[in-house]
């Protein structure tokens, strides 16, 4: 760039001089993240960002702002929590070599013949079970109900017999998935017990949704809980396959608050941890899924399902009763109420369970509103006479007498004819 100067008239003449010399380089710089230099249009020997004079003044009145600083020091409070847990998850930490071990050992397992017979299995499934406090509550609670637990073949993975009054858990299984796997049946069975594990159908379909769901989580708390407790009492490998297992989410919220604060397990507040994050995730999808598929199935309905009031007044119940442990707090009865309308628990996320689930309740109420149609109907082509008497008409002195002649007669007026 180049700079003109000039000088003014002289003696009635003009004379200007010019003077041409190059300008100091101009600097183009701003940064990203005050940290890495960038090229940019802007002509300044200052870094960009200092030109914004206005609207940093605005941002220092936002950070005054005490909804940002609640939401800071929730999310202080949430960084502090993970770096906790981080600390003790390394010791789960599961290395390559270790897994290609496990996996060989798995395979000597499969081709070696049978060893241990079914009653020392099930002796060490009970004495992994007792070294939980919330597990050997839930066995001692099944003894006294006269509920056997036993291992079989015959089911999947794990299953609650209420007519047989069983509890079966596969055999051909480890002994930390039978553990955890014990631990959700029993748990199915205090729901039973205690009135909580009434059927999702027989409830109107939205109410439904939401105890099935309400259900399912509950059984994923006790299991994650009996999983820590047997952590505490020195078998590492039960909460390590939590830890890499598809309910690792869970866990890891279970063991930040349990890590925060050890009385949060006893007061509800880890168990209700829980529970909100397994709404939270996708597990709603899948349960959703299998009821409806449920509700399709069904052709004949139950007692309460089209009666919202009466399903709602239930619902609220069975909440309140699935937050029951056999020892510490309620976990859910403080904040049923929220639990009944808050779109996190109650919507149907996945659209096309939703779609499902229209065409449930609008089958319902169309077959309900025919049912009407064909009762009144019904009630129109029965005619119902009733018989009116009444009453007799009595005769006085001042009425005129009259008398009725038979055949083509005349009715004669007897008074007239006397005076005539």
């Amino acid at each position: 760039m180049d700079n003109t100067t000039g000088a003014g008239d002289t003696g009635g003449t003009q004379d200007t001089e010019l003077q041409i010399w190059p300008q100091a380089v101009c600097r183009f710089a701003y940064t990203l993240n005050n940290s890495q230099p960038v090229r940019c249009t802007w002509i300044s020997d200052q870094p960009l960002f200092y030109t914004d004079f206005d609207e940093v003044e605005e941002d220092d009145f936002l950070l005054d702002d005490p909804v940002l600083q609640a939401l800071e020091r929730d999310i202080a409070d949430l960084r502090e929590k993970a770096n906790a847990y981080d600390k003790i998850a390394k010791d789960f930490e599961i290395s390559e070599t270790a897994k290609i071990d496990l996996f060989r050992l798995d395979a000597e397992n499969l081709c070696a013949p049978a060893v241990a017979s079914s009653e020392d299995k099930l002796e060490s499934l009970f004495s992994m079970i007792k070294d939980s406090r919330l597990a050997s509550q839930y066995l001692s609670f099944a003894q006294l109900n006269n509920i056997e637990l036993r291992l079989s073949n015959q089911v999947m993975d794990a299953a609650y017999d209420r007519e047989s009054r069983l509890i079966l858990v596969r055999e051909d299984m480890d002994l930390v998935d039978q553990t955890l796997l014990a631990a959700r049946e029993l748990r199915r069975m205090y729901q039973h017990r205690h009135g909580a594990g009434l059927h999702p159908l027989a409830l109107h379909p939205d109410f439904a949704v939401l105890v099935n769901r309400a259900q399912t989580a509950d059984l994923a708390v006790s299991m994650v809980r009996v999983a820590w407790e047997l952590q505490l009492a020195g078998h590492k490998d039960v909460w390590a396959r939590i830890e890499h297992s598809p309910t690792a989410d869970l866990g890891r919220a279970f063991a930040r608050e349990a890590i925060t604060d050890f009385r949060s397990i006893q007061n509800g507040t880890a168990a209700r941890t829980i529970f909100e994050s397994w709404f939270l995730s996708e597990r709603c999808r899948k349960a959703d899924r299998l009821l409806i598929q449920q509700m399709l199935a069904d052709y004949q309905g139950y007692s309460f399902s089209d009666n919202i009031e009466a399903s709602r007044v239930i619902a609220i119940d069975l909440i309140k009763a699935l937050g029951s442990m056999p020892f510490g707090q309620n976990y859910t009865e403080s904040v049923v109420s929220q639990i009944m309308v808050d779109p996190i628990f109650t919507d149907v996320r996945d659209r096309s369970n939703a779609n499902f689930l229209w065409f449930i309740k609008f089958e319902r109420s169309f077959a309900e509103a025919e049912k009407e149609v064909s009762t009144k109907k019904e009630a129109k082509k029965q005619v119902k006479a009733q018989v009116l008497e009444f009453p007799q008409r009595k005769t006085t002195q001042s009425s005129v007498a009259r008398a009725v002649v038979k055949g083509n007669g005349q009715v004669v007026e007897l008074s007239r004819v006397g005076q005539d």
